[in-house]
């Protein structure tokens, strides 16, 4: 479970999911100095064949919305 991340917000809908984690991540690292591996999605946004990207794992939640993303590293 993550228990705290950084929202980012992204609806270019000509950017891959897959870009625009990669590029919020990026972000993430140099704003907090860790790299993010959990990422929360909208369902709507999920692609099947996608299921991590960039060493960041991609669940769906209900409460992030549409063309959110909800970065964090996953605590143990």
């Amino acid at each position: 479970m993550m228990k705290t991340g950084m929202l980012w917000f992204d609806n270019d809908p000509h950017t891959d999911l897959a870009v625009k984690i990669s590029r919020a991540a990026d972000y993430y690292q140099k704003k907090y100095g860790c790299k993010p591996n959990l990422c929360y999605v909208h369902p709507s946004m999920v692609q099947p064949q996608l299921v991590k990207t960039s060493g960041v794992e991609i669940r769906p939640n209900q409460m992030v919305l549409p063309n959110h993303l909800w970065l964090g590293v996953l605590s143990a």
